[in-house]
C-alpha cells in the first residue's frame, strides 16, 4: 500500500474520530447563532472550521458570524471559501455580503466583480440597480469628499460609543461603559444614554449617564429632542414597566419611547403608538418645526432589513401614522439612522446604496422641500472624510454653530464605534464667464446677466462691458443656482448649475442665439437649441425641473411652427444591462413626450421611442474598450434627439 494511501486512511480515521465531537460544536454554535450571540457563535466555529470540518452550512454562519458583529476582515475570508465550495448554489444575498465585506478591505476591484454577479442574479433589487448606473461610483465620491479634519473625541471609551446629538448645552449619545449585564450579541454591556457638557474651550466634560427613569437594564440609544426642549424621544428594547417581551419568535424588538421635562427630569415615559412586539423602530429625529419625525424600522412594508420612515407629530403633540419613504431613500438593504438639519436637508445611512463600505452616510439636499412640492430627489454619497470602508452612521449637524458629528468602527478607533467631530469647512464659491454669439463667437457688450437661487429669485445682476466678463462672487457651496443672459435680440438663456463642495471657481461661457435659424426635416432640436440629455433621477422617468427648464426650448419652437412634427428619441451608454437601458430610455422618450402633451402640443405632432444603448455615437461598446473610455466619452452616448419630421 502507497504512503500516499496510508496517510489518507490515517487522517480519515481521525476526521472520523474527531467528528463527533466537532458536530457537538457545531450544535452549540447553532443555538447560539440562533440567540443571536454572534461572538460566541464565531469562536466556536472558526475552531471547527481551522479543525478542518467544513460544510456550506458551517461556512455560511461562521461568515454570517464575522459580517453581522462588523469584523469585515474575517467575514470576506470566509465568504471566499464559501464561494469557493458553493458559488453558484447560494442565494444571491451571499454575493452582496461578499462584496460588502470586500470594499471594507479596501479591494473594490473584487467587490465590483461580486456585486456584478449579484446584479445579474436578481435584477429586480434595488441595490444591484444602484451598482449598475454608478460603476463609476468611486470617482463620484472623489468628487463629492472634501477636505477637513475629524477627531476622535475625548469621550469614547474602549466599548461602544455612537449616536450623538446636541441638547442644550449637552451632547447626548449612547455607550457601553456601565458595564454589568451583557449583551449575547457582542459580549458588550448593555447600552445606556450618557450626555456631557460643553465646555468654554469647545470640548465636552466627563459623560453622566441619565437617571434610572430613562436608562434600564436593556438598550437605550438615539436620542431625539422637540424645538421646544420639553420632550424627548429615544429608542429602548422592548422593555416597559419592568415587563420584557418578544416576539412570536423569540426576539425582544427596539422600540421608541416618549419622555417629557418637569422641573429638571425627564419623566411620563410612554411608548409611541406605532411600536409593536413583531418589529422594530428605532432611531427617532425630528425637524426643525416639530412637525416630523422620521425613524428607522422594519414594520410590515419595508423594502428592505431597515427603511426610513416620517411620521407627522400632530399640534397637540400626538403622532399620525407613519409612511415609508420609498425607493428614492431605502433599498433591500440597511437604511438608518435618519438626521434633518435646520435646512430641511435629509442625512442617512446605507449600505443599499453605493459607497466606500459599509453603512456610508447619504445626502437628499432640500427633501423637505422637494417633498412637499412632490419634486424628485437627488442622493448624493457626501464622501470622505465622513465615510470610509467601515460603518459610518448617525450622522449630526448644527448649521448655526459649524459644529458635526458623526460614528463610525473605522480603523484607529479607541473601542467598537467611536463618536467622531469636526468643523464644518466654510465654503464661498466664485461663478463666472464670458457672454458671446453661439454662431459668430463674437462678445455680446450690454447683455444683461442675472443670479437666481433655484427658485427663480433674483439675487444680483450685472451688465456686461465691452470684454463682455462676468462674475459673481460668494456664492453658498453644495447649492443650486441659475443665471439668466439677456440681450437685445437675443433669446434668453438660462444655465442651472450647483455649486460643488470643494471651493473653486466655476466658469459658465453662456452663448446666445438671436433666433431659430435654419431649422428644416431632419434637424434635431436638441443640438440647434443647446439642449443636452433630459436628465432625469435614478432609476426614474418623471420630468425633473431642470428638465422643464430644456423642454421649455422645444415647447416654444412647437408653438411658433405648428405644423411641426418630432420624433423624440433617448439614448443611454453601454454601462448597465442592455435590456434595462432600452426599457428605462422607453419610459423616459414617452415621460418627454407626455410632458409636451400636457403643456398643450397635439398627441398626433409627436411620436417617441427610447433606444438604449443601441445606438452609440462613438466607440464607447461595453463589449470593445469601455475601460478606454473617459466619463466625457460616455456621456455623448446620453443623450436626447428631438428630430423634426415634417415642418
Amino acid at each position: 500500500m502507497s504512503t500516499k494511501r496510508i496517510l489518507s486512511i490515517l487522517m480519515l480515521s481521525l476526521f472520523i474520530t474527531s467528528g463527533f465531537a466537532q458536530r457537538g460544536k457545531v450544535r452549540q454554535a447553532r443555538k447560539e447563532y440562533d440567540n443571536l450571540a454572534y461572538v460566541k457563535t464565531s469562536e466556536i466555529l472558526l475552531e471547527v472550521a481551522e479543525n478542518g470540518y467544513k460544510t456550506v452550512d458551517l461556512l455560511q454562519k461562521l461568515a454570517n458570524s464575522f459580517y453581522f458583529n462588523n469584523q469585515m476582515e474575517e467575514a470576506a475570508q470566509w465568504y471566499g471559501e464559501l464561494m469557493t465550495m458553493a458559488e453558484d448554489d447560494l442565494d444571491p444575498e451571499y454575493y452582496f455580503r461578499y462584496a460588502q465585506a470586500l470594499k471594507a478591505t479596501e479591494n473594490y476591484s473584487e467587490s465590483d466583480k461580486w456585486m456584478k454577479k449579484f446584479h445579474q442574479a436578481d435584477r429586480s433589487d434595488l441595490r444591484g440597480k444602484a451598482f449598475a448606473s454608478t460603476v463609476d461610483y468611486l470617482s463620484m465620491i472623489d468628487e463629492a469628499s472634501r477636505d477637513f479634519e475629524v477627531k476622535n473625541m475625548d469621550i469614547n471609551t474602549e466599548v461602544s460609543d455612537f449616536g450623538a446629538t446636541q441638547y442644550q448645552d449637552q451632547l447626548v449619545f449612547a455607550s457601553a461603559r456601565g458595564g454589568g449585564k451583557k449583551y449575547k450579541w457582542n459580549e458588550q454591556p448593555f447600552l445606556d444614554l450618557y450626555s456631557a457638557v460643553k465646555q468654554e474651550d469647545g470640548s465636552y466634560s466627563e459623560a453622566t449617564a441619565y437617571n434610572e427613569q430613562i436608562n434600564s437594564k436593556f438598550h437605550e440609544s438615539s436620542a431625539a429632542f422637540t424645538p421646544n426642549d420639553q420632550v424627548m424621544y429615544f429608542t429602548r428594547n422592548n422593555y416597559y414597566n419592568k415587563k420584557y417581551k418578544s416576539s412570536e419568535d423569540g426576539t425582544n424588538r427596539l422600540k421608541i419611547f416618549k419622555a417629557t421635562l418637569e422641573e429638571g427630569e425627564w419623566t411620563n415615559i410612554e411608548p409611541v403608538h406605532f411600536n409593536s412586539d413583531e418589529y422594530s423602530v428605532a432611531h427617532p429625529v425630528i425637524n426643525l418645526s416639530g412637525t416630523k419625525m422620521y425613524f428607522a424600522s422594519d414594520m410590515p412594508g419595508t423594502l428592505g432589513k431597515s427603511d426610513i420612515f416620517e411620521v407627522d407629530i400632530n399640534p397637540d403633540g400626538t403622532l399620525g401614522e407613519p409612511i415609508n419613504l420609498g425607493t428614492s431613500v431605502n433599498t433591500e438593504g440597511h437604511e438608518s439612522f435618519p438626521y434633518v438639519n435646520s435646512e430641511g436637508d435629509l442625512f442617512f445611512s446605507s449600505n443599499g446604496f453605493t459607497g466606500l463600505g459599509g453603512l456610508d452616510v447619504f445626502v437628499i439636499r432640500e427633501f423637505e422641500k422637494r417633498r412637499a412640492l412632490n419634486q424628485q430627489f437627488i442622493l448624493e454619497n457626501i464622501g470622505r472624510p465622513i465615510n470610509s470602508p467601515k460603518d459610518d452612521f448617525a450622522y449630526y449637524e448644527n448649521i448655526g454653530t459649524k459644529e458635526g458629528f458623526f460614528t463610525s468602527n473605522r480603523d484607529g478607533g479607541k473601542g467598537d464605534d467611536d463618536i467622531y467631530s469636526f468643523i464644518m469647512p466654510d465654503c464661498e464659491q466664485v461663478v463666472e464667464g464670458i457672454v458671446r454669439d453661439v454662431e459668430t463667437d463674437e462678445i455680446i457688450v450690454g447683455a444683461k446677466v442675472t443670479l437666481l437661487d433655484a427658485d427663480g429669485n433674483a439675487l444680483n445682476a450685472q451688465m456686461v462691458g465691452t470684454d463682455g466678463a462676468y462674475k459673481f462672487e460668494e456664492l453658498e457651496c453644495e447649492k443650486e443656482y441659475l443665471i439668466r443672459i439677456e440681450a437685445e435680440n437675443y433669446e434668453t438663456v438660462e444655465e442651472r448649475f450647483t455649486t460643488p463642495k470643494k471651493k473653486q471657481e466655476l466658469v459658465i461661457n453662456p452663448k446666445l442665439e438671436k433666433d431659430v435659424k435654419g431649422i428644416g426635416e431632419g434637424t434635431d432640436l436638441a443640438q440647434t437649441l443647446g439642449i443636452p440629455i433630459i436628465y432625469f433621477d435614478f432609476d426614474k422617468y418623471e420630468i425633473r425641473y431642470d428638465a422643464e427648464v430644456e423642454l421649455q426650448k422645444v415647447l416654444a419652437v412647437m408653438k411658433q411652427y405648428p405644423e411641426m412634427i418630432v420624433d423624440i428619441k433617448s439614448h443611454t451608454d453601454c454601462r448597465g444591462p442592455a435590456d434595462y437601458n432600452e426599457r428605462l430610455s422607453e419610459n423616459r422618450a414617452q415621460s418627454t413626450r407626455d410632458y409636451l402633451i400636457s403643456k398643450g402640443i397635439e398627441a398626433s405632432r409627436l411620436t417617441a421611442k427610447g433606444y438604449g444603448e443601441s445606438q452609440l455615437v462613438n466607440d464607447c461598446g461595453c463589449e470593445v474598450n469601455t475601460s478606454d473610455c473617459t466619463e466625457e466619452q460616455h456621456q455623448l452616448n446620453r443623450r436626447s434627439e428631438f428630430i423634426i419630421v415634417k415642418m
